[in-house]
């Protein structure tokens, strides 16, 4: 028998059955079992032997097992499905301390709060609060070293998109300005528990240094905000969400009043994002 208790446990199906965690739609739970993609996720942001590791939604805990495996110093596991808080406590039970079980909303957390930097986030994000969640992770970049997360598909690529096409949007703007974009690797419906209806991928993204970002992401959200929703309009009328005058501020910074919102290059918005803060 391995020394290890955490690589002893039997197989995650049995948590499953013992604690009746039955995935739910309402909560975008899908939980990935296997093993080999789980430590392939925990890999990916490199050594774990440092600060916090920060789990959202483990489920029955099979990517905190991975990351234990893998050598995290200290896990939190945050879990807003009290069923699945059970089934955790469990296994933090046999981590020798490394792991902290946190019975809460994430999207109310204060991700600083949650343990010593380096900070990193580590998930198989619930479907239903992905974005929210990572718009919001976004905001507080200066307490975050390092996100590995997976999300449906169709989001991963409009994080990943570029100016001029389809997937290009307000989640693209905000993520690449903020962070370095790294596409990892795609999972297939049929390794989750239920099987969505969709591929998920697995997305690496890095805060850039603070100097390299704006201070403050209110004006980006803002003015993306009011072109993106009305995408198909030019940016002379769709603009007039976040200007009193936007034709005058497309004019002063050079900026086509015919171009539509996806034409728009990073620097581009930036530049409006530094008008609309000044405004």
């Amino acid at each position: 028998m391995s020394a290890d208790p955490i690589a002893a446990l039997p197989p995650l199906r049995e948590t499953i059955a013992r604690h009746g965690l039955d995935a739910r739609r309402s909560l975008g739970q899908h939980f990935l079992l296997d093993l080999n993609l789980t430590r392939r996720i925990a890999r990916t942001p490199g050594s774990l032997a440092e600060g916090t590791t920060i789990e959202i939604g483990p489920g029955p805990g099979g990517l905190t097992r991975a990351l234990l495996l893998e050598g995290a110093a200290r896990v939190v596991a945050v879990e807003f499905d009290r069923r699945a808080v059970a089934a955790m406590n469990e296994l933090a039970a046999l981590a020798d301390g490394r792991l902290q079980v946190v019975e809460a909303d994430a999207l109310r957390l204060d991700i600083a709060a949650l343990g010593p930097p380096p900070r990193r986030i580590v998930a198989n994000l619930p479907y239903n609060v992905a974005t929210p969640l990572l718009i919001g992770w976004l905001r507080k970049a200066d307490a975050i070293a390092d996100m590995v997360l997976m999300f449906q598909k169709e989001v991963a690529d409009r994080i990943a998109a570029t100016p001029r096409t389809k997937a290009y949007g307000r989640l693209s703007v905000l993520c690449q300005h903020v962070c370095e974009i790294g596409a990892r690797f795609d999972v297939p419906a049929a390794a989750f528990t239920p099987p969505p209806k969709v591929v998920s991928s697995v997305v690496r993204l890095t805060p850039r240094p603070a100097d390299q970002r704006l201070a403050e992401l209110a004006p980006l959200e803002a003015v993306t905000a009011a072109a993106f929703g009305q995408r198909r309009k030019m940016l002379r009328s769709s603009l007039g969400g976040a200007f009193t005058d936007p034709l005058a501020v497309l004019h002063e910074l050079g900026l086509r009043p015919e171009a539509r919102a996806e034409e728009l290059p990073a620097e581009a918005w930036i530049a409006l994002a530094r008008a609309r803060a000044a405004a």
